[in-house]
């Protein structure tokens, strides 16, 4: 144990590891993400409130029994450059950090109890071969290990490859993915409550999709949560 502590003390040294956020150097003890960046983070607290604009969007749509996002996302501001990093910069390990992060807040609200099974949004399987990783898994991840609730990445699948939702109406954000879900066994979430996870919600419709499949195939509620809500 000593050697390794000395070794990692020993190569931070000549090859220091930077904030995902503010490229500062992070010191022992920090991850990913500098305690700086962390704390300036701009959460909702919607997990406080019963009523909020995740609620609003899937209200008439999707019946969710919670509706939840850890970060509200701006426009050139520090969550859309995380995301960035994320998705397109082969930083997995953000969505996992924010992930346990996020679920230390749901514990001290004690929302633990309310699912069963945390299932996170697929890709499907040519965009995964592309990215290499589904960030929304690395986001249940850190989400399980928070919350102490298992997440299985191979219950809901992605059988259609479909266009990016950037740039889309809610129509057609709707039209884009209403029919390219399905549930790999059913009996993986009979009459559990689930928690879908994903990056970002804007309109809700992936998630509104995903999660009528899950309802359909009989799981007893879905709840959502997501890294970050857009308008």
């Amino acid at each position: 144990m000593m050697t390794d502590i000395l070794i990692d003390d020993f190569l931070s040294l000549f090859f220091p590891r930077y904030c995902l956020g503010c490229t500062d150097a992070l010191v022992k003890g920090e991850e990913t993400l500098c305690t700086s960046c962390l704390a300036d983070l701009p959460k909702t607290f919607y997990h406080t409130r019963r009523e909020n604009p995740v609620i609003n969007k899937l209200t008439g749509r999707l019946p969710i029994r919670h509706g939840l996002a850890f970060l509200k996302f701006q426009k050139g501001g520090m969550v859309q450059h995380l995301l960035h990093q994320l998705k397109y910069n082969n930083h997995p390990e953000i969505a996992e950090r924010l992930g346990l992060a996020y679920g230390r807040d749901l514990c001290q609200s004690e929302l633990q109890s309310e699912f069963d099974l945390i299932v996170p949004v697929p890709l499907h399987r040519s965009r995964l071969r592309h990215r290499g990783y589904n960030q929304s898994a690395h986001f249940a991840k850190g989400l399980s290990e928070s919350l102490g609730i298992t997440w299985d990445e191979s219950v809901s699948i992605r059988t259609q490859s479909t266009a990016t939702q950037t740039r889309k109406s809610k129509v057609e954000r709707w039209e884009n993915v209403k029919n390219v879900f399905s549930i790999s066994e059913n009996k993986k979430i009979l009459g559990k409550k689930i928690l879908l996870v994903d990056d970002v919600i804007t309109t809700g419709a992936t998630l509104e999709a995903c999660g009528q499949h899950l309802l359909l195939c009989g799981c007893s509620s879905v709840s959502i949560a997501c890294i970050a809500e857009a308008q």
